[in-house]
């Protein structure tokens, strides 16, 4: 079973940016979706960028042209590049792997610990 983890957040400033990882263990990291997804307080878990196994992504509109989804399948890594970070983007960051169905409906029995971003002045 694939196993995931997140790294990269922290505290940065408005406008500053950050690069989040996230490891993966599984043997099917090639050929499976990834998404990253975010759950600030008082707010549903949502997919923030998804990419699939042949490279094609999706960004949500609060992400697009700021946010970029990466992967690097010989080490099985996925990336999220914030740039122009805002106090919104404040949450805990998650990724996670499938088909494309279950990244999109964020559809998974686990759970990582994720990593906590905070944008603040």
């Amino acid at each position: 079973q694939v196993q995931l983890v997140e790294s990269g957040g922290g505290l940065v400033q408005p406008g500053g940016s950050l690069r989040l990882s996230c490891a993966a263990s599984g043997s099917k990291f090639s050929s499976s979706a990834l998404g990253w997804y975010r759950q600030a307080p008082g707010k549903q878990r949502e997919l923030v960028a998804g990419i699939a196994s042949g490279g094609t992504t999706n960004y949500a509109d609060s992400a697009k042209g700021r946010f970029t989804i990466s992967r690097d399948n010989a080490k099985k890594t996925a990336y999220l590049q914030m740039n122009s970070l805002k106090p919104q983007d404040t949450a805990v960051y998650y990724c996670n792997q499938g088909s494309w169905s279950k990244v999109v409906r964020s559809d998974f029995d686990s759970w990582g610990q994720g990593t906590q971003v905070t944008v603040s002045s």
